[in-house]
């Protein structure tokens, strides 16, 4: 499980690894394996309308149970069953890189997260980056 002292941590590296590389300003959401909530944080100067992009990223990796990476490989290929899922999720699917999805050591899903600001690849460097700081598995 992803504990709201863990989600913060990984919120945090993920804003150092932005800064590092000298991103846009990002923000970046942390769910549970169920879809829910656990934190969100946007840096200074994060655009309007960021939550929703980051929360879509991560919430299309758990509905398909796989990364950022591969659904949009997955959107490209099946565009009409991509289109579809954002109609049943009512939007709240963002099939792109900077959805990540968070496993334990045993390949357990424990939630994703969710990385916009910058170009998608370097957002999902970002949110990789976040994963990883907390011990925690990738999968972009």
């Amino acid at each position: 499980m992803i504990t709201l002292k863990k989600a913060r941590s990984i919120i945090k590296a993920a804003l150092a690894k932005g800064e590092e590389l000298g991103l846009q300003p990002l923000s970046v959401a942390v769910l549970d394996a169920g879809g829910h909530l656990i934190a969100f944080e946007r840096s200074d100067g994060a655009s309007v309308g960021r939550f929703e992009i980051a929360r879509g990223k991560a919430y299309g990796c758990l509905m398909l149970g796989m990364g950022g990476k591969a659904l949009l490989g997955r959107s490209q290929t099946t565009p009409g069953f991509t289109n579809a899922l954002s109609g049943v999720y009512d939007g709240k699917f963002v099939p792109v890189p900077g959805g990540v999805l968070v496993r334990d050591k045993k390949g357990t899903i424990l939630g994703a997260v969710g990385v916009t600001g910058d170009t998608s690849d370097n957002d999902a460097v970002a949110a990789v980056a976040g994963i990883e700081a907390t011990g925690l598995t990738a999968e972009p």
